[in-house]
């Protein structure tokens, strides 16, 4: 395959096997976007593709629109979850109402964002559905924790004009939140010809439709993309206690005013902590250092028995998973053959040793 028969591009979609690249360069009558696989020596040596990921094409097919990627650039940073690649600011949406807004699930978000080492943006979406001075405490609350948060409202337009002048800067922001906040809706409002599939929040139950199923790269200025992706209700954390505080701006507020007596504080109220418990999230803090220095201990010993009813815990790829507990799990095809083996023979010796 000659050199020049290649070309860069960008992946801007990924569904199933197949994803979406924009070339930097056009090809013949114009085609800039090609359908690609991925090189079987990619599969082989674990390579995976993510969108945000610049990449090479090759075995281009100019007339089906086809081609075949054959490398990928290395990353600057590579979000998780959803898994974006190369992203510069991570922008957290969530609804002020409709479903009420959850402040524990928020800082499940934020933490997440903030564990990217890239630039963090709230939206506190749906603000027409909240009388002024309820907007005004939850802009006061996230404020104290660290937060210069946008309230928006795709309804009224309200902060639709600050928000895409800060999304219209070059760079790749991706957009998370829970399922219903309205983020595909907002993502509408800034660009109309999108035309996005939205869908109301459950009424019964007050929680949010999955209308995106995919992630997707939208151009809403030259140089700037923006990535809507599917709603999820319950992020991760990060995997490492002694990491976790930084996450926190309250935190690294109180770390550049003072040190810590202690070089591993953990800040849950050790001797000479500089960071103190005088803070709202502080409580989810500390409780989430400790299960998750409870759940690096056991992962440490594996050999440790649990107690009743007690699920362990098992490591799948870079992450803790619980063991289901063994009162609830399924016997295995084996061992129904062996059962049904010795109690038919159970029956022929009439049940007799």
């Amino acid at each position: 395959m000659p050199e020049s028969a290649a070309r860069q591009g960008l992946v801007v979609a990924l569904q199933a096997n197949y994803g979406w690249v924009e070339l930097d360069q056009s090809g013949p009558e114009g085609c800039r976007r090609l359908l690609c696989t991925r090189r079987t020596r990619l599969a082989k040596s674990g390579q995976i593709i993510c969108v945000g990921d610049r990449v090479r094409v090759e075995g281009i097919d100019w007339i089906a629109g086809r081609g075949a990627v054959a490398a990928v650039e290395p990353r600057s940073v590579l979000l998780a979850r959803p898994p974006v690649a190369n992203v510069s600011l991570v922008v957290v949406v969530v609804a002020l109402a409709e479903p009420a807004l959850d402040p524990l699930q928020l800082s499940r978000f934020l933490l997440t964002a903030e564990a990217t080492g890239q630039a963090v943006l709230l939206v506190l979406a749906k603000a027409d559905l909240l009388p002024e001075a309820a907007v005004a405490a939850w802009l006061e609350r996230v404020a104290a924790w660290g937060y210069r948060a946008v309230p928006v409202s795709t309804r009224t337009g309200r902060g639709l004009d600050a928000l895409r002048e800060r999304l219209s800067r070059p760079g790749l922001a991706v957009i998370s939140g829970p399922s219903g906040v309205g983020k595909s809706s907002l993502l509408n409002a800034l660009k109309p010809d999108l035309d996005l599939r939205v869908a109301s929040v459950s009424g019964r139950l007050q929680r949010g439709r999955h209308t995106t199923r995919h992630v997707e790269l939208f151009a809403l200025a030259p140089g700037a993309l923006v990535a809507d992706s599917p709603g999820f209700n319950r992020p991760e954390l990060p995997g490492d206690p002694a990491r976790l505080a930084r996450l926190f701006p309250e935190v690294r507020r109180a770390l550049e005013r003072a040190e810590c007596r202690f070089s591993n504080c953990l800040h849950r109220g050790e001797p000479g902590c500089a960071v103190g418990c005088d803070w709202e999230r502080h409580g989810w803090y500390a409780e989430w250092v400790g299960d998750l220095r409870e759940r690096a201990a056991r992962a440490d010993a594996p050999g440790v028995s649990q107690g009743p009813g007690e699920a362990s815990l098992r490591r799948r790829g870079d992450r803790l998973e619980p063991r289901l507990d063994q009162q609830w799990r399924q016997p295995s095809r084996r061992s129904q053959r062996q059962q049904a083996w010795r109690e038919g023979r159970d029956d022929q010796d009439g049940g007799q040793p």
